[in-house]
Parts: C-alpha cells; sequence; structure tokens
C-alpha cells in the first residue's frame, strides 16, 4: 500500500541513523537516539561520519552530541548544511537522564 510517497521509510532510516526532519522538505533535522554504534555515508561533499560511543539497548539517554566538533544548540538541531560538505555526528549516550 501507499506508505505517504516514500516519506514513512525516508523517516525510519534517518530515525535509525539518529537524526530525521520534523518537517518535510525545510532543510532542518533534530536528533534521536541512534542504532547503531557508527554508520559512514558517502554524500556529495565527502564522507558524513555517525559515531553513537556507548550505545546499547540500556543507555537509551543522550549524555552529549556535537556535529563536525561542536556541541549543538539548544533546540538540539542542526541545518543540512552543516553535514553536505561530509564531517561527523557524535553521540554518546547514557543509561541516566540528563538534565539540561
Amino acid at each position: 500500500g501507499n506508505e505517504d510517497v516514500g516519506q514513512m521509510s525516508a523517516w525510519y532510516i534517518m530515525s535509525a541513523l539518529g537524526f530525521y526532519q520534523v518537517t518535510p522538505g525545510l532543510p532542518s533535522y533534530t536528533i534521536g537516539k541512534p542504532l547503531f554504534d557508527k554508520v559512514v555515508m558517502d554524500i556529495d561533499g565527502g564522507q558524513f561520519t555517525i559515531t553513537a560511543e556507548n550505545n546499547s539497548p540500556e543507555n537509551i539517554y543522550i549524555e552529549s552530541v556535537t556535529i563536525n566538533g561542536k556541541p549543538l544548540d539548544a533546540n538540539l538541531s542542526f541545518d543540512h548544511r552543516e553535514i553536505r560538505p561530509g564531517g561527523q555526528l557524535h553521540f554518546v549516550m547514557t543509561d541516566r537522564p540528563v538534565k539540561s
């Protein structure tokens, strides 16, 4: 059947990587818990690597997250232009909620 012209499967793949678009079509992403310890994607500008330190079924909370070495803003989001040339999204996971 129709699964929203691919949007549902695109959301799942991106969410499994640890980030997704809240509003399809806008070049902004928010974060979630990655399913994988490491993913390397070839994109137009180079390679974009996603790493999740201490990733496990028990460690469901994000202790910290950086993109290209910089902490994410208070909204825990980033723009597509930050990944287009390649780079790294790095998560540190923990089993305890983190107060911000």
